[in-house]
């Protein structure tokens, strides 16, 4: 049984769930003396700092920008005195790398993984009806016992820096969400579901666990407000007759109410929106509800001005509507889970995702977009002392990520790598490890996959056999052979695809990225690489080669947007290769896939 539960928090006749965002006190340790200081019992000074929010962007010197080791968080709240008696609970939506939780001076709580939530139980720790005092240690050091990979440095000033192994900038903080929970004593934990479906008909299979004993009764109701199925048991299964199917860009969603109760009264209730759909691979085709679906979207990242990876309700609304408006059905949460508000909008409009684990930079390099893009590739990164530890750690995001998006009916499949070292011998049984663990945690034993980059070949890998469909990361065109050489860069792309054909998987291909540099501003004719002009060409050459090949299932751009990295030569303040502008608006070749994508139907090549 999982140690904890991933309900998303929400106000019920038996739960109180209360947001603590807004403005938090905040202090950078850069001396390293805070917790001999004393600051769990209270921070020094009176910066105050937006939760949720990455706290990078908002200064304007770069001794902050760039700062390494530990940031401290502080508010205050009333801890209500009805909620005594019942199990109360801080919740972090994220806080990035890791963190301690100090309540009124006194540890409570900690948890190391940046990108999915954490409960610390305060119920015998809070002062009811009284102010109590929050403080939040978040330590943002990259290593490799930990994912995303990397690795900190000392520079000559004595000042720490990140050396990430990925591509993208090291945004940390409370990034997501906090909240105030109470729950009764004896509660509903945790939820499992899968179905079937048989023509216009359909089954729910379910499994609810609780706290304590009591009578489970299942409600389903309709998006009309009317029950339509009941059952009773803490295990079970609902038959519902010409059931209403959550299909891709057409989402249909029942509200699944769980009751918890002893004899006639009611002990706790839980809603949860739900979407009956399967999800299979057949062959060469990916199957939601039998019918086969061609995927067509991005790559994405939480990247945003300012609040750079903290979540922004506003952005999530635009980058819907953009994709929408340029025919995608479907995106990677690449390089990490996302804030669970983006997974309950995809179940609403009925956008596939592919859901990653964060574990991005299994590949030593601190250039591993440009390694990686032209194979260079790299040696036993899963031969080292701290292997052990790091999978460990990988294991466990995977069981987070699973226990909190596994009854998403967005949720087709689980990433569970992006662009790992897989030629040396020592890859296959870490990988088979975290693979067989996503297995016996998914109720729904959806597909596994993991994102392969160039060296990852069909000579070379070691552990694509271990996917259920696979995902390639191309650069042909860019990285490898570009410019005036896209000619020999589509030939060498053939021949790549030629030998995957030649190996006959019988299993569906997806390019999890792909794509190209180009600067918004930059227009030349003739073409040259980072004017829009030639990402233009490279799509289009690198689309001809998808049409090529049957068991080429999906396309999902690198990336949606511009995001912030690292400075570096290869790097003009961020990776350029956005659909749309970092401030969410088109480039050309925002035009090129809309006309694209809109022709192309959902069962292109099924």
């Amino acid at each position: 049984m999982l140690e904890y539960s991933m309900l998303y928090p929400s106000n019920t006749p038996t739960r109180i769930a209360m947001r603590l965002d807004g403005m938090w006190k905040f202090h950078l340790d850069e001396e390293g003396c805070g917790s001999e200081s004393g600051w769990a019992a209270g921070i020094p000074g009176s910066e105050m700092i937006p939760v949720p929010a990455s706290f990078q962007d908002f200064y304007t010197d770069k001794e902050t920008r760039e700062f390494t080791g530990d940031a401290w968080y502080e508010t205050g709240i009333v801890i209500p005195a009805a909620m005594k008696g019942e199990r109360v609970f801080l919740r972090f939506g994220a806080a990035t790398h890791r963190a301690e939780v100090f309540l009124n001076g006194r540890k409570v709580g900690e948890h190391e993984g940046g990108f999915l939530p954490f409960l610390v139980d305060i119920t015998g720790t809070a002062a009811y009806g009284d102010m109590n005092r929050i403080v939040v240690k978040v330590n943002n050091e990259l290593n490799e016992t930990n994912i995303p990979c990397g690795r900190t440095i000392t520079l000559r000033n004595g000042r720490k820096m990140t050396k990430p192994y990925f591509d993208f900038y090291n945004y940390s903080g409370l990034q997501r969400s906090v909240y105030l929970l109470s729950v009764p004593e004896r509660s509903i934990f945790d939820v499992d579901l899968d179905y079937s479906i048989c023509g216009n008909d359909a089954e729910i299979r379910y499994a609810v666990r609780t706290t304590g004993e009591g009578d489970v009764r299942i409600g389903l109701i309709d998006e009309g407000g009317v029950m339509v199925a009941e059952a009773k048991g803490k295990a079970g299964v609902i038959r519902l007759k010409d059931a209403h199917l959550w299909q891709v860009r057409n989402a249909y969603l029942y509200t699944m109410r769980i009751t918890l109760s002893d004899g006639s009264a009611v002990v706790d209730s839980y809603d949860m929106e739900i979407g009956i759909r399967d999800v299979r691979i057949s062959g060469k085709d990916i199957l939601i509800n039998g019918s086969p679906v061609y995927l067509k979207g991005f790559g994405k990242h939480e990247d945003s001005d300012i609040v750079g990876r903290g979540f922004n309700i506003g952005v999530m609304k635009r980058d819907f509507e953009l994709m929408k408006w340029i025919g995608a059905n479907s995106f990677r949460t690449s390089h990490y889970p996302y804030d669970e508000e983006i997974y309950r909008m995809a179940d609403r409009e009925g956008f596939l995702i592919i859901d990653e684990v964060p574990a991005v930079g299994l590949f030593e390099s601190l250039v591993n977009f440009l390694d990686a893009g032209t194979g260079k590739g790299a040696s036993s990164f899963f031969a080292k002392p701290t292997t052990p530890q790091l999978l460990k750690a990988h294991l466990k995001a995977v069981e987070e990520m699973i226990a909190r998006d596994k009854n998403h009916p967005s949720v087709i499949a689980w990433s569970l790598l992006n662009e790992p070292e897989s030629k040396d011998e020592h890859s296959l049984p870490y990988f088979t490890a975290v693979f067989e663990k996503a297995r016996e945690l998914d109720p729904q034993k959806r597909p596994r996959t993991f994102a392969m980059e160039v060296s990852s070949g069909p000579d070379t890998c070691r552990c694509y056999q271990l996917c259920d469909f696979l995902e390639l990361n191309r650069y042909y065109g860019w990285y490898i052979k570009g410019g005036y050489e896209i000619s020999d860069a589509e030939a060498a792309f053939r021949e790549e695809m030629d030998r995957w054909k030649a190996k006959g998987l019988d299993k569906p291909f997806i390019f999890t990225e792909y794509g190209g540099d180009t600067l918004a501003s930059e227009h030349k004719l003739p073409s040259v690489m980072w004017s829009q002009e030639y990402q233009d060409e490279v799509l289009e050459m690198q689309h001809r080669v998808f049409d090529s090949y049957d068991f080429v299932r999906g396309e999902q751009i690198w990336n949606f947007a511009d995001f912030q990295t690292t400075e570096g030569l290869m790097r003009v303040d961020g990776n350029k290769k956005g659909v749309f502008t970092r401030q969410r608006q088109p480039k050309s070749v925002a035009y090129l896939l809309k006309k694209r994508w809109e022709s192309l139907p959902l069962d292109y090549k099924g």
